[in-house]
């Protein structure tokens, strides 16, 4: 029998995790399954057991799981333990191994696929919330020159910027007036909504990333107000969402695969 692994969320039917993880699979000559995984929004754990007994070998989180997931652990993964939200689970007996591949995928879309050096750059994340905190650590390990959180309610951004030991600053949108980034990350869920993270004009430095993590056909609302501020480069989270899929397939089963190509597909068909 293949080995059974899942993307459980809800919504989940729109994932392409599936297809990314059969690519992967064919690539490397692994036998395994991956199916789509609908949780009812108060039964993540029920959901989750029941995929174990039915030999499962794990899983990846997404919305509105991650929290929960962390807690449901029993071993953690540094990236995990920093993030506080897990996006990967591996069932090994009674041990739930857990990771957090966001932040890796994203670092690895930006610098091997975009070409984007983030060391001794100035970087702008938008917003506090799950998306966000996965990102954090991996994105300070590349040792920008100056990293700054900005979110609708500024609590919110300085309890998360003080969780990693004050090593980026926090506050409002209104705040960033003056202020020029290199990369400018969106991880506020505004874009699902058709919406725009209230930033002010002239955000951008010359030569600027704008990085959405959403995807979908067309540019959001971010990518269209950072073409118009004249960003040099944009980018949505498909590479993102293909490189992290990359890292729990190394996580489960020791293999990295090549994700080039199945990037390639996948925009091919994302533009169709």
């Amino acid at each position: 029998m293949p080995d059974l692994y899942a993307v459980i969320g809800n919504p989940v039917a729109h994932s392409k995790s599936p297809l990314i993880h059969a690519a992967f699979a064919r690539q490397t000559g692994q036998d395994l399954v991956y199916e789509r995984l609908l949780a009812p929004k108060d039964a993540f754990v029920a959901t989750a057991n029941a995929f174990r007994a039915r030999g499962g070998r794990g899983l990846n989180v997404t919305l509105p799981f991650k929290g929960e997931a962390f807690r449901y652990a029993t071993r953690l993964s540094e990236r995990a333990r920093a993030a506080q939200a897990v996006n990967a689970l591996k069932f090994e007996g009674e041990v739930i191994f857990a990771d957090n591949t966001d932040g890796a995928g994203l670092v690895n879309d930006l610098v091997r696929n975009l070409g984007c050096v983030i060391s001794g750059r100035r970087i702008l994340l938008l917003g506090a919330g799950g998306a966000a905190r996965g990102v954090i650590e991996p994105l300070l390990q590349q040792q920008p020159a100056q990293f700054v959180l900005a979110n609708r309610t500024p609590d919110r951004a300085q309890r998360l910027a003080q969780s990693f030991a004050g090593r980026l600053e926090a506050g409002t949108y209104a705040a960033l007036a003056g202020g020029r980034f290199d990369l400018v990350v969106n991880a506020t869920s505004a874009s699902l909504a058709g919406e725009l993270p209230p930033l002010p004009p002239g955000v951008f430095a010359p030569g600027a990333l704008a990085y959405d993590m959403m995807y979908g056909k067309g540019e959001t609302p971010f990518l269209a107000f950072a073409r118009g501020e004249g960003a040099a480069l944009l980018a949505d989270g498909l590479g993102m969402l293909v490189e992290q899929a990359a890292e729990s397939f190394f996580f489960w089963r020791g293999l990295r695969p090549d994700t080039a190509p199945v990037l390639q597909r996948l925009r091919q068909t994302n533009d169709a």
